[in-house]
């Protein structure tokens, strides 16, 4: 297999954002099929931006190529693609969790069995990888990478099942978690969902061809159409013979991931047939209902907070401005990193308007507040430009709980809304006036009556703590030392 390096450096003006780890795609029995894969991680580029990989197969030989870095960097050459062979091949595009970014954790992963080589890339997290590898390693496994995906491959190469399909369903009975997964073998692609439903993934077709992609975008670039989403607890096997589909787990009641709507999805996706973009604007209306304000202006934090302070400024009547313009070319500074630069680091992405700001009352509309230095400094920003009040109305419910099926989060104790009331955090980043939408505002905007305590539409653990999957991992390492353990890193990187 070919693999190349490039340099990528995380931004350090993002570290205030929730982030997704990762997107996948898989086409089978189409022309150019790494082509339309690499166009469709372009798609899924919000997904992760901190390197890819794919993995095609001709009938003969598996190809691959891996980066650190963007897809534009890295897949873009037509000496790259033209070296991914084959009618079939499958992609991943990845934002890491933990630990450095390394090469040898960038997926698809690929493993060679007695049937045959199996390449598979994952979207979310294994809860009980760590526990998963402790015996593993016991039992001889040896891992070269510090991915839970991993540990999938291991449990499958353990297992006395006949066929590929039994191999896997076997494996996945052993781990918990949230995960959609797109698999490679030497005769189809085969896409997974939990049971649970967790994480997105969809199905699409381009005349003969059959796709599998984190989101609708993805397939919106290639011109393929969508078939539906695959199904919570569902297996889907695409071969010449064309799509089967199974269930081979219990079903359970789906908990889609909620902040999937409030920001990770590109608002050009659709999700379980509702259109972020739409979402999210409802979202913004429930806001300006549940939280009005005396106002000038509705000023969005972009680009995130725009569809939400459309919904909140059609709602109030109130005049929707671009008070803060973003500058989408953001890479790399080769600038020291001093303090008096850490410091001007959110205008190399946001510069208020002044023009627009200057003596009015504004309502600042973001997506989400996470550890709120970014908020503190874009309120200072918005106040050095004029504005006479500062308000700021967030388009979900307070992030008090940290995530851990599939999202970065941070530890709860840098969580603002975790330690600090409402009024407190109002006062932190220094606005006149703070509201959150309501848990069951949120829930209206999917146009759900309001959350169904006994039995959740969603997964809201981010707002709630109401955890729907086991945490097996962290239940024991606050118990049992995990910590001291000389290997570490199993959020999917």
């Amino acid at each position: 297999m070919t693999i190349t390096t490039s340099p990528y450096v995380k931004s350090q003006n993002d570290d205030d954002k929730l982030h997704e780890e990762c997107g996948v795609f898989g086409i089978f029995d189409g022309n150019n099929a790494a082509a339309h894969t690499a166009l469709g991680l372009h798609a899924l580029q919000h997904r992760g931006q901190e390197a890819a990989g794919i993995v095609s197969f001709d009938g003969k030989q598996f190809y691959s190529h891996k980066a650190l870095g963007l897809i534009s960097d890295n897949f873009s050459s037509a000496s790259i693609i033209d070296k991914l062979h084959g009618h079939m091949a499958i992609g991943h595009t990845r934002y890491s969790t933990t630990g450095e970014t390394l090469l040898r954790n960038v997926q698809p992963l690929f493993a060679e069995f007695s049937f045959g080589g199996l390449a598979i890339a994952h979207n979310g997290n294994l809860t009980n990888a760590m526990h998963l590898r402790r015996e593993l390693v016991k039992r001889g496994s040896l891992f070269q990478a510090t991915s839970d995906t991993e540990v999938i491959i291991h449990l499958m190469a353990l297992s006395n099942a006949k066929s590929i399909e039994d191999r896997l369903v076997d494996a996945l009975n052993q781990i918990e978690g949230a995960y959609s997964l797109v698999c490679l073998i030497e005769n189809a692609i085969i896409g997974v969902r939990d049971p649970l439903g967790v994480r997105p993934l969809v199905l699409g077709k381009l005349d003969n061809s059959y796709i599998l992609a984190s989101e609708t975008c993805a397939l919106d670039i290639i011109g393929a159409q969508r078939v539906r989403d695959i199904e919570p607890g569902e297996i889907i096997v695409i071969n010449k013979d064309g799509l089967r589909s199974f269930k081979p787990f219990p079903q359970k009641k789906e908990r889609f991931c909620v902040f999937e709507y409030i920001y990770f999805a590109r608002p050009d996706s659709s999700i379980n047939n509702r259109n972020v973009y739409d979402v999210r604007k409802r979202i913004g209306a429930e806001l300006a209902k549940e939280s009005p304000v005396d106002a000038d202006l509705i000023v969005p934090v972009p680009d995130s907070g725009v569809p939400a302070s459309i919904g909140y400024a059609t709602e109030s009547g109130i005049p929707f401005e671009l008070g803060i313009i973003r500058n989408h070319y953001v890479g790399r500074t080769f600038i020291e990193p001093t303090d008096h630069v850490r410091h001007l680091g959110v205008k190399l992405k946001h510069n208020a308007n002044q023009a627009i700001l200057k003596g009015k009352r504004v309502v600042l509309v973001d997506d989400s507040i996470v550890r709120g230095t970014t908020s503190k400094k874009i309120v200072t920003m918005v106040r050095d430009a004029g504005a006479a009040e500062v308000h700021m109305r967030i388009a979900s419910p307070p992030t008090t709980h940290s995530c851990y099926y599939g999202v970065d989060t941070p530890e709860r104790s840098q969580l603002m809304a975790a330690k600090n009331n409402v009024e407190e955090m109002a006062k932190i980043i220094g606005v006149d006036s703070l509201a959150f939408v309501s848990i069951d505002g949120l829930y209206r905007a999917m146009h759900e009556k309001k959350r169904d305590n006994k039995s959740p539409q969603f997964c809201d653990a981010c707002f709630t703590g109401d955890y729907p999957i086991e945490l097996t991992d962290h239940n024991r390492s606050l118990g049992k030392g995990y910590h001291n353990d000389t290997f570490a890193g199993f959020a999917e990187i």
